[in-house]
């Protein structure tokens, strides 16, 4: 009726599937299965830096929303240098975002919810507006990390500020 069916697949052939897909399926994984190929996938899409990871309690009440990239530590250790980092920062947002709208549906917090929202389309029409961060920089002009140039990405800061600029001018045109 709904059009669901459950379908079971050895790992190997569900990554592969996942890759050649346009989607419109739910990939029920163990832990480690799951953290692992969804890295795999995510990055076979272009980033793993747009890719978020929530686990829902069976109560609904209770919810994690990650980053599936993790620590960036390489990232992380030229920041740590003096070095300029061009960190993709859009999944930690949306991990937050995510929780930040269960909370506002838990609460029946509607404005908390339209920031929630306003913040992710903030992220997404800042990217579709060419700014961005190296990792994206790369999909998009289909180069070598060694080929590509300086201006056509921003550093994690430059990036992180036209966010901020942005979400105010859609904060600004909500009231």
């Amino acid at each position: 009726e709904l059009g669901i069916w459950y379908e079971h697949r050895l790992i190997d052939d569900m990554v592969a599937q996942a890759i050649k897909s346009s989607g419109g399926f739910v990939w029920a994984c163990k832990n480690y299965d799951g953290d692992v190929q969804s890295d795999i996938v995510a990055q076979g899409y272009g980033s793993l830096g747009m890719m978020t990871s929530v686990l829902v309690c069976p109560d609904g009440k209770t919810i994690e929303a990650e980053a599936a990239h993790g620590t960036v530590t390489r990232h992380y250790r030229q920041h740590q240098k003096g070095m300029k980092t061009s960190t993709n920062p859009i999944a930690s947002i949306f991990a937050w975002t995510r929780g930040l709208s269960h909370r506002a549906k838990l609460d029946g917090n509607d404005q908390l919810a339209r920031f929630s929202q306003a913040l992710e389309h903030v992220c997404v029409e800042t990217v579709e507006s060419g700014a961005m961060t190296k990792d994206l920089a790369l999909c998009v002009y289909g180069c070598s990390p060694s080929e590509i140039k300086e201006e056509q990405y921003l550093t994690s800061e430059d990036f992180m500020d036209v966010l901020a600029r942005n979400l105010e001018r859609k904060m600004a045109s909500l009231q």
